[in-house]
Parts: structure tokens; C-alpha cells; sequence
């Protein structure tokens, strides 16, 4: 499933669906087919999401022991949180700055 996030302000934005789902989770959104962030809700959505990607990043990459090179070399490619969530949080920012609800659809 894919969750594609709509706009009037912005172009559509699309996630595969365990990213949209975790995005969704963040801001406290059921992650359900459909759904609708107003223009009150993005501000607190916008700040879930920060609090986040802050909380992602104050964490230290998992390492133990028996970690060798390739896993570790792998680890450091992950995509983190902040990658996934900048697109989202853009388009927040930009559908707030002109009065334009968010919905998502599956």
C-alpha cells in the first residue's frame, strides 16, 4: 500500500507504506485508508515530527561487539528519520503558510 498526501498548496507527496504509516503514527493520526490534517493540527504536527527526528538523532547508532565491518558499513547507509520526514514536514510548513488542509488517501 502506498499513502499518497495531497495539498492544494504543494505538489503530492507519496511514501511507501510502513514511512507514511510511522509519519501518521508521529503526529498522533490514525493510520487509517483516509484522513484529514487541518491547518490548526499542522503546527502540532510539525512539532511532533521535529521532536522526533531530534529524539531519532540523540540516539547513538546500535553497535555491539560482534558488529564487523559490512554491518557496520550498512548501518551508516540507513536513511534516518529526518530524511524520510523533511518532505512531509515541507509540505506542512508550505499547506500552513497557505491555509490548506493535508488528507492522505491509501
Amino acid at each position: 500500500m502506498l499513502y499518497k498526501f495531497k495539498s492544494r498548496a504543494t505538489a503530492d507527496l507519496t511514501m511507501l507504506e510502513p514511512q507514511g504509516r510511522q509519519m501518521l503514527e508521529i503526529i498522533g493520526k490514525a493510520s487509517g485508508s483516509s484522513g484529514i490534517i487541518t491547518v490548526a493540527q499542522i503546527p502540532g504536527a510539525i512539532a511532533a515530527l521535529q521532536a522526533a527526528v531530534a529524539a531519532d538523532e540523540a540516539q547513538p547508532p546500535a553497535a555491539n561487539a560482534e558488529e564487523d565491518a559490512a554491518a557496520a558499513a550498512d548501518r551508516a547507509d540507513t536513511v534516518r528519520l529526518r530524511q524520510r520526514a523533511a518532505p512531509f514536514i515541507e509540505m506542512l510548513r508550505r499547506s500552513a503558510s497557505e491555509d490548506k488542509d493535508v488528507v492522505w488517501g491509501g
